[in-house]
C-alpha cells in the first residue's frame, strides 16, 4: 500500500467549551480580512480619475471642510470598498453554486430540488471568482466609481487571497487530490473531521499545488505592475491575472479527483478553459475600446456623465 511521507495528525478544531471552530474556517476568515486590508491600502494609492495627480497638495488657504474633501479626492474612496465587498458576495455565491452544479450535473440533473438547497453540496471556486468580479464591478459603477480602476486595485489582493486560501484548506484536509505514491503525497490521520473523502489515503496535495501556482502568478503580476506594464488602471491587469490563474488551475486540475468529462479533460478543466476564453475576450474588447479612443484623439479615459452608460471596465 502506498504511504505518505507527509502525514498530518492533529485536531482540526479549536474547542471552546461545548463549541468548536474549524482551523480552516478561522484561517480563511483571516485571509479574507487580509485581502480587504490590502485592497484598502492600494485604493488609497489609486487616483479616482485619469490625469489626477495624487501628489498635488491641498489648498492650505481653504477651510477645514474643503481640506477634508480634497484629501478624500486623492484616492478611490475606501468606504466604497465596503459596499463593493458586499456586492461581491451574491455574485460569488451564485457563480460558485452554478459551477458546483455543473461539476456534478449527473446528480443535479436528477435531483433538481437540491440545486437551491444550501445545506447540500458546496461552491466551485472558478465561477465564484468570475461572478464576484462581475457583481463587484456593477456595484462600483452604481457608486459612480471607475469599475476598471477597482478591478485594477483588486488584482493583487484577489490573487493573494486565492493563494493563501488554498493553503488554509490544508488546515482542514480539504482539497486533497487524486491518490498518489509520490514522495510528497499527503494524508490526514486521526478522527478529524477532515474536508476530503478518504483523507488517510495518500494523495496529491492539490490545494498546495494551486497555492504555489497562484503565488507564481501573483509574483508575475506584481513585477508587471511595478514595471509599469499596466499604467492605465482600466481593469486589464485583473483580466490578465484571471486568465493566468485559470491557466494554472487548468494544469493543477490534472491531479483533482473530478471524473473526466470531455476526452482527457476533467469538469474543472472545462470551466477553467471557459474562463480563459472569457478573460481573453474581455481583454480584447477593452483594448479595442482604448484603441478607438486613442485614434479619436482622446488621451485620457472617456468620462461618462451617466454612470449607467459607462462600459463594464
Amino acid at each position: 500500500m502506498p504511504f505518505a511521507v507527509i502525514a498530518f495528525d492533529f485536531d482540526p478544531l479549536l474547542h471552546f467549551g461545548d463549541r468548536a471552530l474549524r482551523l480552516e474556517t478561522l484561517a480563511l476568515a483571516g485571509v479574507v480580512l487580509l485581502a480587504i486590508v490590502v485592497a484598502a491600502v492600494l485604493a488609497g494609492r489609486t487616483p479616482p480619475e485619469p490625469g489626477f495627480d495624487p501628489a498635488t497638495p491641498p489648498d492650505l488657504d481653504a477651510d477645514a471642510d474643503a481640506d477634508a474633501d480634497a484629501d478624500a479626492g486623492r484616492h478611490l474612496r475606501r468606504d466604497d470598498l465596503l459596499f463593493i465587498v458586499l456586492g461581491i458576495v451574491p455574485g460569488a455565491v451564485l457563480g460558485g453554486r452554478l459551477g458546483y452544479v455543473l461539476l456534478h450535473w449527473d446528480y443535479y440533473s436528477v435531483h433538481t430540488d437540491a440545486i437551491a438547497d444550501p445545506a447540500q453540496g458546496n461552491l466551485e471556486l472558478s465561477l465564484a471568482v468570475l461572478g464576484g468580479a462581475m457583481t463587484g464591478a456593477y456595484v462600483a459603477r452604481l457608486l459612480a466609481s471607475s469599475a476598471g480602476r477597482w478591478l485594477h486595485v483588486a488584482t493583487v489582493p484577489v490573487l493573494l487571497g486565492l493563494g493563501l486560501g488554498k493553503l488554509a484548506m490544508a488546515a482542514g484536509g480539504s482539497g486533497q487530490g487524486a491518490p498518489a505514491t509520490v514522495a510528497w503525497a499527503t494524508s490526514y490521520l486521526g478522527p478529524g473531521p477532515w474536508g476530503s473523502l478518504a483523507p488517510s489515503v495518500p494523495a496529491h496535495p492539490a490545494q498546495v499545488y494551486e497555492a504555489v501556482v497562484t503565488g507564481v502568478v501573483l509574483l508575475l503580476m506584481v513585477l508587471l505592475l511595478a514595471g509599469g506594464a499596466f499604467r492605465r488602471r482600466d481593469g486589464r491587469a485583473f483580466l490578465i491575472a484571471l486568465l493566468l490563474w485559470s491557466a494554472g488551475r487548468l494544469v493543477v486540475a490534472t491531479y483533482w479527483r473530478d471524473p473526466l468529462l470531455i476526452g482527457p479533460l476533467r469538469a474543472g478543466q472545462v470551466l477553467a478553459l471557459g474562463i480563459i476564453g472569457i478573460s481573453a475576450a474581455l481583454f480584447a474588447l477593452r483594448s479595442l475600446q482604448l484603441a478607438r479612443s486613442s485614434s479619436a484623439g482622446a488621451l485620457a479615459e472617456p468620462q461618462w456623465a451617466d454612470p449607467a452608460t459607462r462600459p463594464p471596465f
